[in-house]
Protein backbone atom coordinates (compact mmCIF):
# COMPACT_ATOMS: atom_id res chain seq x y z
CA UNK A 1 0.00 0.00 0.00
CA UNK A 2 1.64 3.69 -0.75
CA UNK A 3 2.20 6.24 1.64
CA UNK A 4 -0.66 8.61 2.45
CA UNK A 5 0.12 11.92 0.96
CA UNK A 6 0.89 15.09 3.39
CA UNK A 7 -0.86 17.67 1.26
CA UNK A 8 0.64 20.74 2.24
CA UNK A 9 -1.85 23.23 0.28
CA UNK A 10 -4.56 22.21 2.22
CA UNK A 11 -2.24 22.85 5.47
CA UNK A 12 -1.75 25.77 4.34
CA UNK A 13 -5.07 27.04 3.39
CA UNK A 14 -6.66 26.10 6.95
CA UNK A 15 -3.75 28.19 8.58
CA UNK A 16 -4.39 31.42 6.27
CA UNK A 17 -8.02 31.12 6.95
CA UNK A 18 -7.40 31.18 10.52
CA UNK A 19 -4.93 34.03 10.37
CA UNK A 20 -7.54 35.63 8.05
CA UNK A 21 -10.46 35.42 10.65
CA UNK A 22 -8.33 36.71 13.84
CA UNK A 23 -7.52 39.77 11.51
CA UNK A 24 -10.96 40.67 10.93
CA UNK A 25 -11.73 40.20 14.50
CA UNK A 26 -8.86 42.20 15.08
CA UNK A 27 -9.66 44.74 12.79
CA UNK A 28 -6.31 45.16 12.62
CA UNK A 29 -3.75 46.25 9.12
CA UNK A 30 -0.69 44.46 9.54
CA UNK A 31 2.40 45.57 6.86
CA UNK A 32 4.79 43.46 5.84
CA UNK A 33 7.86 44.81 3.95
CA UNK A 34 10.00 42.32 1.81
CA UNK A 35 13.57 43.37 1.05
CA UNK A 36 15.37 42.50 -1.99
CA UNK A 37 18.62 43.44 -3.50
CA UNK A 38 19.30 42.96 -7.29
CA UNK A 39 17.20 40.91 -9.56
CA UNK A 40 16.71 37.13 -9.17
CA UNK A 41 14.35 34.85 -11.37
CA UNK A 42 13.76 32.77 -8.16
CA UNK A 43 13.24 35.43 -5.94
CA UNK A 44 10.45 36.50 -8.18
CA UNK A 45 8.56 33.81 -7.69
CA UNK A 46 9.23 33.90 -3.73
CA UNK A 47 8.15 37.77 -4.00
CA UNK A 48 4.92 36.49 -5.84
CA UNK A 49 3.51 33.75 -4.16
CA UNK A 50 4.23 36.07 -0.88
CA UNK A 51 2.67 39.02 -2.09
CA UNK A 52 -0.43 36.77 -2.86
CA UNK A 53 -0.43 35.29 0.22
CA UNK A 54 -1.02 38.38 2.16
CA UNK A 55 -3.47 39.73 -0.02
CA UNK A 56 -5.22 36.57 0.36
CA UNK A 57 -5.31 37.50 4.28
CA UNK A 58 -5.60 40.79 4.03
CA UNK A 59 -2.23 42.02 5.13
CA UNK A 60 -0.01 45.19 3.23
CA UNK A 61 2.97 43.81 1.33
CA UNK A 62 5.26 46.67 -0.04
CA UNK A 63 8.89 45.24 -1.82
CA UNK A 64 11.74 47.73 -1.34
CA UNK A 65 13.68 46.81 -3.91
CA UNK A 66 17.36 47.86 -3.96
CA UNK A 67 20.82 48.45 -6.76
CA UNK A 68 22.46 44.91 -6.85
CA UNK A 69 25.68 46.71 -6.11
CA UNK A 70 24.58 48.54 -2.72
CA UNK A 71 27.55 48.49 -0.15
CA UNK A 72 26.91 46.14 2.79
CA UNK A 73 26.87 49.05 5.65
CA UNK A 74 24.05 51.17 3.10
CA UNK A 75 22.04 47.92 2.87
CA UNK A 76 22.61 47.47 6.95
CA UNK A 77 21.47 51.24 7.08
CA UNK A 78 18.31 50.80 4.97
CA UNK A 79 17.04 47.93 7.03
CA UNK A 80 17.53 49.74 10.22
CA UNK A 81 15.46 52.34 8.77
CA UNK A 82 12.51 49.93 8.06
CA UNK A 83 12.79 48.54 11.56
CA UNK A 84 12.94 51.67 13.07
CA UNK A 85 9.45 52.51 11.35
CA UNK A 86 6.48 52.12 13.24
CA UNK A 87 3.82 51.61 10.49
CA UNK A 88 6.07 48.24 9.58
CA UNK A 89 4.95 45.31 11.49
CA UNK A 90 7.63 42.65 9.95
CA UNK A 91 10.72 42.66 7.64
CA UNK A 92 12.09 39.85 5.34
CA UNK A 93 15.01 39.70 3.48
CA UNK A 94 14.86 37.95 0.03
CA UNK A 95 17.75 35.51 0.03
CA UNK A 96 20.05 35.09 -2.44
CA UNK A 97 22.27 38.38 -2.00
CA UNK A 98 25.27 39.57 -3.52
CA UNK A 99 28.42 37.74 -2.78
CA UNK A 100 30.00 40.58 -1.26
CA UNK A 101 27.43 41.15 1.69
CA UNK A 102 27.63 38.70 4.67
CA UNK A 103 24.16 37.87 4.75
CA UNK A 104 23.83 36.93 8.25
CA UNK A 105 25.08 40.92 9.04
CA UNK A 106 21.76 41.94 7.46
CA UNK A 107 19.96 39.43 9.16
CA UNK A 108 21.21 40.34 12.61
CA UNK A 109 20.48 44.26 11.26
CA UNK A 110 16.76 43.52 11.82
CA UNK A 111 14.91 44.29 15.11
CA UNK A 112 14.00 41.32 16.85
CA UNK A 113 10.35 42.84 17.13
CA UNK A 114 10.17 42.43 13.34
CA UNK A 115 11.92 39.59 12.35
CA UNK A 116 8.78 37.65 10.82
CA UNK A 117 11.63 34.89 9.33
CA UNK A 118 12.96 34.27 12.81
CA UNK A 119 15.81 34.03 12.35
CA UNK A 120 17.61 36.86 14.67
CA UNK A 121 20.13 35.37 17.34
CA UNK A 122 17.11 36.46 19.86
CA UNK A 123 14.11 34.39 18.28
CA UNK A 124 16.86 31.12 17.46
CA UNK A 125 17.95 31.42 21.17
CA UNK A 126 14.59 31.33 22.08
CA UNK A 127 14.29 27.71 20.64
CA UNK A 128 16.78 26.61 23.84
CA UNK A 129 13.83 26.96 26.08
CA UNK A 130 11.72 23.90 25.99
CA UNK A 131 8.92 25.90 28.41
CA UNK A 132 9.47 29.55 26.75
CA UNK A 133 7.06 29.63 23.23
CA UNK A 134 8.95 31.18 21.13
CA UNK A 135 7.01 34.11 19.26
CA UNK A 136 8.72 33.66 16.12
CA UNK A 137 10.97 30.47 14.66
CA UNK A 138 12.27 30.01 10.99
CA UNK A 139 9.20 29.33 8.44
CA UNK A 140 10.43 26.26 6.85
CA UNK A 141 11.25 24.87 10.23
CA UNK A 142 7.39 25.09 11.49
CA UNK A 143 6.18 23.95 8.50
CA UNK A 144 7.93 20.85 8.89
CA UNK A 145 6.41 20.81 12.15
CA UNK A 146 3.05 21.34 10.47
CA UNK A 147 3.51 18.59 8.34
CA UNK A 148 4.40 15.87 11.25
CA UNK A 149 1.15 17.46 13.21
CA UNK A 150 -1.31 17.15 10.46
CA UNK A 151 -0.57 12.91 10.39
CA UNK A 152 -1.92 13.03 13.72
CA UNK A 153 0.41 10.81 14.95
CA UNK A 154 2.29 10.50 18.68
CA UNK A 155 6.09 11.72 18.01
CA UNK A 156 6.79 10.12 21.65
CA UNK A 157 10.03 8.54 21.69
CA UNK A 158 10.22 8.28 17.92
CA UNK A 159 13.48 7.56 16.39
CA UNK A 160 13.71 10.67 14.23
CA UNK A 161 16.79 11.74 11.93
CA UNK A 162 17.37 14.75 9.99
CA UNK A 163 19.29 14.77 7.17
CA UNK A 164 21.10 18.52 6.75
CA UNK A 165 21.97 20.80 9.98
CA UNK A 166 21.18 24.60 8.81
CA UNK A 167 19.95 27.09 10.90
CA UNK A 168 16.76 27.32 8.83
CA UNK A 169 15.89 23.56 9.10
CA UNK A 170 17.84 21.18 10.38
CA UNK A 171 18.79 22.94 13.70
CA UNK A 172 15.76 24.30 14.72
CA UNK A 173 13.56 21.37 13.92
CA UNK A 174 15.60 19.27 16.28
CA UNK A 175 15.11 21.67 18.99
CA UNK A 176 10.97 21.89 18.09
CA UNK A 177 11.53 17.99 18.33
CA UNK A 178 12.85 18.18 21.69
CA UNK A 179 10.51 21.29 22.84
CA UNK A 180 8.45 18.91 25.45
CA UNK A 181 9.97 17.32 28.19
CA UNK A 182 7.78 14.76 28.17
CA UNK A 183 6.64 14.46 24.68
CA UNK A 184 9.85 14.50 23.00
CA UNK A 185 10.74 12.22 19.72
CA UNK A 186 14.38 10.94 19.93
CA UNK A 187 16.83 13.24 16.91
CA UNK A 188 19.74 12.11 15.45
CA UNK A 189 20.75 14.92 12.87
CA UNK A 190 22.81 14.03 10.29
CA UNK A 191 25.60 16.22 7.61
CA UNK A 192 27.84 16.06 5.31
CA UNK A 193 30.10 14.31 7.29
CA UNK A 194 27.89 11.50 8.64
CA UNK A 195 28.96 7.88 8.13
CA UNK A 196 27.08 5.40 6.65
CA UNK A 197 23.88 7.94 5.99
CA UNK A 198 21.25 4.76 5.01
CA UNK A 199 22.33 3.19 8.44
CA UNK A 200 20.76 6.07 10.42
CA UNK A 201 17.52 6.81 7.90
CA UNK A 202 16.49 3.08 8.00
CA UNK A 203 16.19 3.28 11.79
CA UNK A 204 14.13 6.40 11.36
CA UNK A 205 10.25 6.28 12.16
CA UNK A 206 10.61 10.33 11.55
CA UNK A 207 12.64 11.23 8.69
CA UNK A 208 13.25 14.74 7.78
CA UNK A 209 15.30 15.56 4.41
CA UNK A 210 16.60 19.45 3.72
CA UNK A 211 19.96 19.54 1.76
CA UNK A 212 19.06 20.22 -1.74
CA UNK A 213 19.82 16.67 -3.83
CA UNK A 214 17.91 15.72 -6.16
CA UNK A 215 17.14 11.95 -5.13
CA UNK A 216 19.52 11.51 -2.20
CA UNK A 217 17.39 9.52 -0.32
CA UNK A 218 16.04 6.55 -2.12
CA UNK A 219 13.18 3.56 -1.17
CA UNK A 220 15.91 1.50 0.07
CA UNK A 221 17.23 3.86 3.06
CA UNK A 222 13.80 4.19 4.50
CA UNK A 223 12.13 2.31 7.26
CA UNK A 224 8.75 0.36 6.64
CA UNK A 225 6.58 3.06 7.21
CA UNK A 226 8.02 5.75 8.40
CA UNK A 227 6.77 9.40 8.66
CA UNK A 228 9.05 10.98 5.46
CA UNK A 229 8.93 15.35 5.34
CA UNK A 230 11.29 16.41 2.24
CA UNK A 231 12.01 19.82 2.97
CA UNK A 232 14.60 19.79 -0.61
CA UNK A 233 13.05 21.96 -3.78
CA UNK A 234 15.52 21.15 -6.52
CA UNK A 235 15.48 21.69 -10.40
CA UNK A 236 16.05 19.21 -12.59
CA UNK A 237 15.40 19.77 -15.96
CA UNK A 238 12.13 20.96 -16.13
CA UNK A 239 10.79 18.87 -13.27
CA UNK A 240 10.96 20.29 -9.67
CA UNK A 241 11.63 17.31 -7.38
CA UNK A 242 12.83 16.96 -3.34
CA UNK A 243 15.68 15.39 -1.71
CA UNK A 244 13.76 11.88 -1.66
CA UNK A 245 13.00 9.86 -4.52
CA UNK A 246 9.60 9.84 -4.05
CA UNK A 247 8.51 7.39 -7.15
CA UNK A 248 10.40 5.08 -4.52
CA UNK A 249 9.64 6.21 -1.13
CA UNK A 250 6.11 6.47 -1.50
CA UNK A 251 6.11 2.44 -1.47
CA UNK A 252 7.75 2.29 1.49
CA UNK A 253 6.63 4.82 3.96
CA UNK A 254 3.41 5.66 5.60
CA UNK A 255 3.41 9.03 4.86
CA UNK A 256 5.10 11.61 2.63
CA UNK A 257 5.53 15.15 1.23
CA UNK A 258 5.22 15.78 -2.11
CA UNK A 259 7.09 17.87 -3.99
CA UNK A 260 5.88 20.62 -5.06
CA UNK A 261 3.04 20.77 -2.74
CA UNK A 262 4.04 20.01 0.62
CA UNK A 263 6.63 21.67 3.17
CA UNK A 264 7.14 24.58 0.63
CA UNK A 265 3.56 25.53 0.50
CA UNK A 266 2.78 25.54 3.99
CA UNK A 267 5.90 28.25 4.84
CA UNK A 268 4.65 31.04 3.53
CA UNK A 269 1.49 30.49 5.82
CA UNK A 270 4.18 30.35 8.92
CA UNK A 271 5.83 33.49 7.49
CA UNK A 272 2.11 34.96 7.94
CA UNK A 273 1.63 33.28 11.59
CA UNK A 274 4.87 34.44 12.82
CA UNK A 275 3.64 38.05 11.37
CA UNK A 276 0.16 38.07 12.88
CA UNK A 277 2.51 36.63 16.16
CA UNK A 278 4.38 39.49 16.24
CA UNK A 279 1.68 42.10 16.22
CA UNK A 280 -0.01 40.47 18.87
CA UNK A 281 3.18 40.65 20.99
CA UNK A 282 3.28 44.49 19.95
CA UNK A 283 -0.08 44.97 21.52
CA UNK A 284 0.04 43.02 24.22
Amino acid sequence: MNAKIIDGNKIAEKIKQKIKTELEKLKAKLVLVAVQVGENPASKVYVKNQKSSCEEVGVIYNLVQLAENISEDSLISEVKKLGQNEKITGIILQMPLPPSINSRKIQMSIPEEKDVEGVTPANLGKLLYSDVQPVVAPCTALSVMECIKSTGENIKGKEAVIVGHSEIVGKPVMLMLLSSLLESATPTVCHIATKDLAGHTKRAELLIVAVGQAGLIKGNMLKEGAIVIDVGINRVGNKICGDVDFDEAIKVAGYITPVPGGVGAVTTAMLLKNLLGLYKTRIA
